[in-house]
């Protein structure tokens, strides 16, 4: 068979994918028919066919040797499948496939920046339109966090408005009034965020949406300084350098969980079941706040401020729970040295 010239660039690959996969088993429902013929019924040139199926040539099982690709016989201008790698049969969607596929490409149609939504939509249609008796009742998926805060912010970024937000600093436990310039949408860990130009810090921030308490859209453009860069966000939000904080905690079999979910500098085995772990944090009073959540199998070993803070809280907090002193009355130094050193 004569090498064809080059296919046109206006195929897709997900177009030549789905072809491809319900190819095999049309061809051997009908050996040795001619590829006119079966052009004519694949709605492709004879070209197009003769392409696919060169390329269905060098398709097969893992191996990829004589006896694993698919195979076929050509007499004249008839083609026949003399071995199919076991595509027999044209794809089709499982009910959990068609199910896990439409929630993913919903969930994808409501992700803030998503740059091309509407070809999205256009394949969730599709999809939706021919697995419609296999999902069954319609999906809805909505992303966490107050969706009328995320379609403000979206669409601020798409207007190019500034915005006036008050936000809330978790690791500062405080919550401020700032105008921000947008840069983008996007989601990272399962959360929507929009990175802007603060005009308070004078940089680039990222101000999680569920954290935004109240936003106004203002009558001024977007003004976003030429030096302003978006974060690098492959690693994730929070990026641990050598200038923050570094804490050092013994922790026990139950607190082992914060060294998947958070980045560890160094994470060793102790006496039993306990392991010393150290991380970097944004500052001492996040630390703090951290280290009281976490529970009484939990020890500041560094920094002795860090662990200072924590005493502090925690008698301040027994105080305030206290009860009248009698023979009843419980010890405070127990609980307070089971977080701190």
């Amino acid at each position: 068979m004569t090498r064809p010239a080059a296919r046109s660039g206006s195929r897709t690959s997900a177009d030549r994918l789905a072809r491809l996969l319900n190819l095999v088993p049309y061809l051997l429902a009908r050996p040795g028919i001619e590829i006119a013929e079966a052009a004519g019924d694949l709605g492709v040139t004879e070209r197009q066919l003769r392409e696919d199926l060169e390329l269905l040539w060098v398709c097969g099982l893992p191996g990829y040797g004589p006896g694993d690709l698919i195979d076929m016989a050509f007499d004249g201008d008839r083609v026949t499948i003399t071995y199919d790698a076991g595509i027999d049969r044209p794809l089709r969607l499982t009910p959990d496939e068609a199910l896990a596929l439409v929630v993913a490409l919903r969930m994808l149609a409501e992700t803030p920046g998503v740059a091309n939504r509407e070809a999205v939509e256009r394949a969730l249609a599709k999809i939706e339109n021919a697995a419609g008796d296999l999902v069954g009742a319609p999906v809805a998926v909505r992303l966490p966090g107050d969706t009328r805060q995320v379609e403000a912010l979206r669409s601020a970024v798409e207007g190019g408005r500034a915005l006036r937000i008050t936000y809330y600093t978790a690791a500062r436990d405080e919550t401020s009034e700032r105008t921000i310039d947008p840069l983008r949408m996007l989601m990272v860990g399962g959360r929507a965020y929009v990175e802007a130009w603060c005009r308070r810090a004078e940089a680039v921030r990222l101000f999680r949406a569920d954290r935004i308490d109240a936003v106004a859209e203002l009558d001024e453009p977007a003004v976003v300084p030429p030096q302003a860069r978006p974060h690098d966000l492959t690693e994730g939000v929070f990026r641990p350098s050598p200038d923050l904080p570094l804490i050092t905690l013994r922790i026990g079999r139950g607190e082992r969980w914060i060294t998947e979910y958070y980045p560890c500098e160094r994470v060793e085995a102790g006496d039993g079941d306990q392991w010393l772990v150290s991380l970097r944090v944004t500052d001492l009073g996040w630390a703090r706040r951290f280290v009281l959540g976490l529970g009484p199998d939990v020890t500041v070993v560094a920094p002795a401020e860090l662990a200072d803070q924590v005493r502090a809280q925690a008698l301040a907090a027994l105080e305030a729970y206290g009860t009248p002193v009698g023979d009843n009355a419980p010890s405070a130094d127990p609980a307070v040295g089971a977080v701190t050193q």
